[in-house]
């Protein structure tokens, strides 16, 4: 059931939410969610695991449960360093992201009547915010039309990712302790 929920947890954030609509377009690092991934790797081991461990319980089978022994310390050094990697990887993460919504801002603001940018549009809505400071508003920006209030995106970005990230952190370390 753990392993379920790490997985769930882990699709959620990955799928779900502001996090996906800024990586539903091609300039997105798959790099980024790469403790998402050994998450939901290590909750679908997790599941089989304990399916076999529970099969080798019922049966006393040594062998089952020495497999299942071995199999959670692979789990728990997973989660661990998705849980690290979650805390330490924090700053390239927010500047990566943010790079690519500066570089996605320049290209729009050479050409803004060409074509129209996906991507910048795609951080908009998802963080309900427009340019990169408050006075862009005027500048033509493909900005959400319920916004109230223009926010800068640099800020909202590191607001995102480093609340999503702090998540994927305590989850895998807690989720470790519990393996323990």
């Amino acid at each position: 059931l753990a392993g379920l929920a790490i997985i769930a947890f882990g699709l959620w954030l990955r799928f779900g939410g502001a996090m996906a609509d800024l990586t539903s377009d091609k300039k997105s690092p798959e790099y980024f969610f790469m403790g998402l991934y050994v998450l939901v790797g290590a909750g679908a081991i997790m599941s089989a695991v304990g399916f076999f461990g529970c099969c080798g319980a019922a049966r006393e089978s040594q062998c089952l449960l020495g497999a299942f022994f071995a199999c959670l310390l692979v789990i728990f050094a997973a989660e661990v360093t998705a849980g690290v990697f979650a805390f330490i990887g924090k700053k390239v993460a927010i500047q990566e992201a943010q790079k690519i919504y500066e570089d996605a801002y320049d290209d729009y603001m050479k050409n803004p009547a060409g074509k129209f940018n996906s991507t910048i549009y795609h951080y908009h809505v998802a963080l309900q915010c427009c340019g990169k400071g408050v006075a862009e508003q005027q500048t033509g920006l493909p900005c959400p039309e319920n916004i109230q209030v223009p926010k800068n995106c640099l800020v909202e970005i590191e607001k995102v990712i480093d609340t999503n990230l702090h998540l994927v952190g305590i989850v895998g370390i807690a989720i470790a302790g519990i393996t323990v």
